[in-house]
């Protein structure tokens, strides 16, 4: 019994000086503020706040704040804690920030959410109001991320699977839509900053989707500022490797009519080489505040080096067989986005060629808020009994 206490004593003894070594860590032997962000107040407005006793400047950065009020400086109490009061945000978004203390880029160290982007990561900050990308009380899918070894780039790589409710318990099979990010993202994004999941849960519960397979690849072959050395291109990485992986391991359809693909900014760019460059593969083509990118430039008479895109793709372009099984082309750009007349330009180019292209121009610029409702609205035409009516065209 006397070691039992002598060993009580001794843990008692260890923890009481931890405590206090915790406390003395603190000016004057105090734990320090505790601070809450970022905290989403009623009517859309947002606080920021970081704990910087010792900072000069601090600084609230957004890549995703277009057409908002400009984030800005944060203001210090005398507790050290900075705060920012941010909106009201209207409409409600999802907000990738961070701040920058003293010229140093941090995340927001209290905030458990993130999103990556290519070679980077930020705070993610989400403010609900728009039903269609609000946690909803319906059945949820699942986000897996998938690591698989990629022959041409010769390493390892990472990809984010959505399947929906019900796949684990079942053996259905199902349709499978390939979902593309843009040029500074990741295939963590569509998941996050892009809500993908949650648009996914409520179209299907509210049954205006039909239950499918959502593909999120890496789009970028290095991360930023590491050169790729294997040469591979994205394209054929998703030809020789993605897809082969997917159908290996999910239980999906393999035949044109329940395959989809869509991307947004660069990600549409590899939407339209992968798409007609197989075009007997894919029914359903998306391409978000995209088009062909090279459309327009050219050397320094004006006309482009080599065989254009067009030109390069005349034969599948010109077959009538291939436009037979193809259920959707649909494009959509705000009239505010810099890609605004390559997505125009390219919509033109394929109606000469006779494609049955569905056009949308929208309010806003090149931003997530623009790209959430667009994966809304296409994903609500796919794998459906019919092809939408031309009558929607605009």
């Amino acid at each position: 019994m006397k070691k039992v206490a002598h060993k009580v004593s001794l843990i008692s003894s260890l923890l009481m000086m931890t405590m206090a070594a915790v406390g003395q860590a603190q000016p004057g032997g105090r734990r320090g503020p505790q601070v809450v962000s970022p905290e989403v107040l009623a009517g859309g407005k947002v606080v920021f706040r970081l704990l910087a006793p010792q900072a000069e400047s601090v600084q609230l950065v957004s890549p995703d704040s277009g057409g908002l009020e400009a984030p800005g400086a944060l203001t210090r109490n005398e507790q050290g804690v900075w705060e920012l009061v941010y909106g009201p945000v209207n409409p409600p978004i999802a907000m990738r920030y961070r701040f920058n203390v003293d010229g140093l880029n941090i995340v927001d160290p209290t905030n458990r959410q993130s999103s990556e982007a290519n070679g980077t990561v930020f705070s993610l900050v989400y403010v609900p109001g728009l039903k269609f990308q609000d946690v909803q009380d319906v059945p949820h899918g699942v986000v897996a991320e998938v690591n698989y070894y990629s022959k041409v780039l010769g390493r390892f790589r990472r990809m984010h699977v959505y399947t929906p409710p019900g796949y684990e318990a079942g053996n259905a099979t199902y349709p499978v839509f390939y979902l593309l990010h843009g040029a500074t993202d990741s295939d963590d994004s569509w998941s996050t900053i892009g809500r993908a999941n949650y648009i996914l849960d409520n179209l299907i519960g509210s049954g205006q989707a039909v239950p499918m397979i959502v593909v999120m690849p890496d789009g970028h072959v290095a991360q930023a500022g590491v050169p790729n050395t294997s040469g591979g291109s994205f394209e054929d990485e998703f030809a020789r490797d993605i897809r082969p992986t997917i159908e290996k391991n999910y239980r999906v359809y393999t035949d044109r009519t329940h395959r989809a693909i869509a991307g947004l900014s660069m990600g549409g760019g590899q939407t339209l080489n992968i798409a007609f460059g197989n075009l007997a593969d894919y029914a359903y083509i998306g391409v978000f505040s995209s088009g062909v990118f090279s459309m327009g430039r050219g050397g320094r008479d004006g006309r482009p080096q080599g065989p254009g895109w067009e030109e390069q793709h005349a034969a599948r372009l010109d077959d009538p067989a291939l436009k037979q099984g193809l259920k959707l082309v649909w494009f959509a750009t705000g009239r505010d986005d810099f890609l605004i007349e390559t997505s125009r330009s390219t919509v033109a180019m394929l109606r000469k060629h006779g494609f049955d292209v569905m056009w949308k121009e929208t309010e806003g610029a090149h931003w997530w808020r623009n790209w959430r409702s667009y994966l809304q609205e296409f994903t609500s035409m796919l794998f459906q009994q019919a092809a939408p009516s031309s009558n929607a065209h605009q």
